[in-house]
């Protein structure tokens, strides 16, 4: 990493984020345990009592609340979905709050009432926090932190390693909601609608899956939405990620706003979809069952893993191919 001094690049999931994870973060910090490549961790506990998993994630969303949620349910809920896509079901949570100076009150009691409906609905507990105030000017009106403590089966392993060439890839439904509805909500470019955030415990849909045997790989695109995930999943296996513009679900709502503003759905965050890589035996069956779920009735088996490069190639609905190259800049801040 050579960059001198941090920008907002650094946090939006693409290449300057993962260069600081790997030369900045790992290099100090770096343990047995430690992964850089997972959204949680399995820590070794007695075979009865099942693996433990843990994860940890911070909070800036701007405005703090917006249709379908609010920064304390996007709290509770990505928290939880880093543990779903490691196979673990959630159940303790810590958290850190960081208000700044002048927030309203009322806003407060909404964000945590927002919080306490979703973390009710996934049956998970916060069990210990900390709250800090930093003054007016200095922060963006309530920064959230969290750590997630969940189980999951011993034996249970998904991991890039584990993708082959020929594996699907499916994704559990429309993407880009999240992302769009986000920056309806502060109403920018003269532009207001009525889509929701697709904000949601994918529990559901990572628990119909656990135990089937061609099972490689799931992950919830956040931040880089589904182009950064494919290229993790390139990079990962050294393999081609080929994708199919034709089967990926984006609401007609999202199109029409990227196509205004120039945006790309495929880097917009999701903060309730699941991308899964599974072997092509196994792919009709994962699709009936997530079609099967409220959370999955959209979800769509939209490309491959394949020989070749290490990069990501779209086919594009007019027959020709597009390379997505890895995000650089920030398209939407502080989205999660």
């Amino acid at each position: 990493m050579q960059d001198l001094n941090i920008t907002l690049a650094h946090g939006n999931g693409g290449r300057l984020m993962r260069e600081l994870i790997e030369e900045v973060f790992a290099r100090h910090l770096g343990n047995d345990y430690l992964d850089t490549n997972a959204d949680a961790v399995a820590l070794p506990l007695n075979d009865a009592a099942g693996e433990m998993v843990i994860t940890t994630d911070g909070f800036t969303v701007q405005p703090l609340e917006y249709p379908g949620g609010n920064i304390g349910s996007l709290a509770i809920h990505g928290t939880g979905n880093d543990l779903a896509v490691a196979g673990a079901t959630p159940h303790y949570f810590t958290l850190n709050v960081f208000i700044e100076e002048g927030l309203e009150v009322e806003v407060l009691e909404r964000v945590l009432a927002g919080m306490a409906a979703a973390a009710k609905a996934l049956q998970v507990q916060i069990v210990a926090g900390d709250t800090k105030v930093v003054r007016r000017g200095e922060g963006g009106g309530l920064y959230l932190a969290t750590t997630g403590v969940g189980t999951r089966q011993p034996g249970t392993r998904l991991a890039i390693d584990r993708i082959m060439c020929g594996d699907a890839v499916l994704v559990s439904g429309p993407i880009g909601d999240h992302g769009i509805a986000v920056m309806l909500a502060r109403e920018q470019f003269g532009l207001r609608g009525e889509l929701r955030s697709d904000e949601a415990s994918v529990l559901p849909l990572t628990s119909a899956l656990i135990s089937l045997p061609g099972l490689r790989f799931m992950r919830d695109p956040t931040r880089g939405g589904l182009a950064t995930v494919a290229h993790e999943i390139a990079r990962g296996t050294g393999a081609t990620v080929r994708l199919r513009q034709a089967d990926i679900p984006v609401r007609d709502q999202v199109q029409s706003v990227c196509k205004m503003l120039g945006y790309d759905p495929y880097y917009l965050a999701c903060e309730g979809r699941v991308v899964a890589v599974i072997s092509p035996d196994n792919a009709d069956e994962v699709l009936t069952l997530w079609k099967s779920l409220p959370e999955g009735k959209h979800a769509a088996r939209i490309g491959s893993v394949e020989t070749g490069p290490a990069r990501v190639v779209l086919e594009t609905e007019l027959g020709g191919e597009r390379f997505l190259e890895e995000l650089e800049d920030d398209p939407l801040p502080r989205i999660c």
